[in-house]
């Protein structure tokens, strides 16, 4: 992929925001540290001039902004099968297995989805950012299974992380939860941050760096001491269903991180021992970048899933 570049003015200033930041809201197909890399090896100006992360975008600022040429991904590539619901030249979407980790990082260098990709894409890459690479757009955890779509260029990746910004984006779960939820249906709303004291954990607040999160649910089966919910995502916090159905009281089976004592709880009434958190990425939709028509996905749920509902059926 060559380089590329583009400028614009700024038609008004941005009091009190930091220019990596603003960046990243009209680029969010790249990270905010793939942002403040670019602006420190100067891939980014200000008005013709060098800037920095900090700087505050002010009315009249001429950003001009170069995409270089993506470097070798540094993950390397794994004959890793993938389980694909669907694939052309744009995109592929996935049925990601439970267990399987998106991204390398710190403990999980190989074995990974974008090892894999890197491996099935062959050269199809994504290279937002600097650095070739499976367009992740959006991730699952590594215990959750079920669609996830790919970018495989940058024009896809980005107009893909626009309509997920954008919440345009339809994206439906399923969870089995544990205890027997009394109503019907309803919606979650409740502003989540991360955990002042257990950094990997996220934790609903109604703090000043709190984000607004709306999760709405409703009952699809009552089964002994659980039940199975289908989750509508309205927003996309990190954790988000695992967080809001804790907050309810109703935390997801096998989720050991928000919900160990009502997982253990669990297994002593009904001797079900949950094998993960067992939450599934049930349906996709979105417009399809090239097409401009609806795509809908659904993937079917994983065998340990269906294993958890016949125990519990009995």
């Amino acid at each position: 992929m060559s380089e590329r570049a583009e400028t614009f003015t700024l038609d008004r200033s941005h009091p009190g925001e930091r220019l990596d930041a603003f960046l990243r809201k009209k680029y969010p197909a790249a990270s905010r540290s793939a942002m403040q890399r670019l602006i420190e090896e100067g891939w980014i100006t200000i008005n013709g001039k060098p800037t920095k992360p900090t700087h505050t975008p002010r009315a009249g600022d001429v950003i001009a902004v170069v995409w270089p040429e993506a470097r070798a991904a540094e993950a390397r590539p794994e004959d890793i099968p993938l389980d694909i619901i669907f694939e052309d030249d744009a995109l592929l979407v996935l049925n990601k297995p439970a267990g399987l980790v998106v991204h390398p990082a710190a403990g999980n260098e190989e074995h990974t989805l974008v090892n894999a990709l890197l491996h099935h894409c062959r050269g199809e890459l994504s290279g937002i950012g600097g650095v070739a690479r499976p367009g992740i757009v959006h991730r699952l955890d590594k215990e959750t299974s079920g669609c996830l779509v790919v970018a495989k260029n940058d024009e896809t990746h980005i107009a893909l992380s626009a309509q997920f910004a954008g919440r345009t984006v339809e994206k439906v779960y399923l969870a089995i939860v544990c205890g027997v939820m009394p109503r019907d249906e309803g919606n979650i709303r409740a502003a989540i941050t991360r955990h002042p004291s257990h950094r990997k954990r996220m934790a609903v607040s109604d703090g000043g760096n709190a984000r607004a999160a709306h999760t709405g649910y409703r009952v699809i089966e009552r089964l002994r001491e659980t039940t199975l919910v289908e989750a509508l995502l309205h927003t996309g916090r990190t954790h988000q269903i695992r967080v809001h159905f804790q907050h309810l009281g109703y935390p997801v089976a096998g989720d050991l991180t928000y919900g160990q004592r009502q997982t253990k709880r669990l297994a002593e009434l009904t001797k079900y021992e949950a094998p993960r958190v067992l939450l599934h990425a049930h349906k996709l939709a979105f417009i399809h970048p090239c097409s401009g028509k609806k795509m809908n996905f659904t993937a079917p749920w994983p065998e340990d899933f269906g294993d958890a509902l016949k125990f519990l059926r009995r």
